[in-house]
């Protein structure tokens, strides 16, 4: 079983910017292909970033987020610059034991974060 602790989340202006951290436990980070997906109210929940050696984001977001993983530490990290109200939502990490690609569907993903509420004020 893995357990993924999302934290970083907060209120932000508009241009400002935030880390979103994601600490897997019960398997060894290397051998999961990791995600961020955020939901905002009404709306399904959302692809934005995916890392395994190579990283992809969501159209909306690319150039402002970065995804890393220190395998060391067992953390994934969403960086997110120039922050925009639309970026608000709740944002979950999630593992894929066996994924070699990476989807933007939430389905293949096995193991969830609780989530971490991101906020940004205009």
């Amino acid at each position: 079983q893995v357990q993924l602790v999302e934290s970083g989340g907060g209120l932000v202006q508009a241009g400002g910017s935030l880390r979103l951290s994601c600490a897997a436990s019960g398997r060894a980070l290397s051998n999961l292909l990791m995600a961020w997906f955020r939901q905002a109210p009404g709306k399904e929940r959302e692809f934005v970033a995916g890392i395994t050696w190579s990283a992809r984001y969501v159209d909306s977001v690319k150039g402002r987020f970065t995804s890393s993983r220190d395998n060391a530490k067992n953390t994934v990290y969403l960086q997110m610059n120039s922050m925009k109200p639309e970026d608000t939502g709740v944002y979950y990490c999630a593992a894929d034991r066996w994924g070699r690609t990476i989807s933007t569907t939430p389905g293949p993903y096995d193991y969830w974060g609780q989530g971490t509420q991101v906020t940004v004020s205009s």
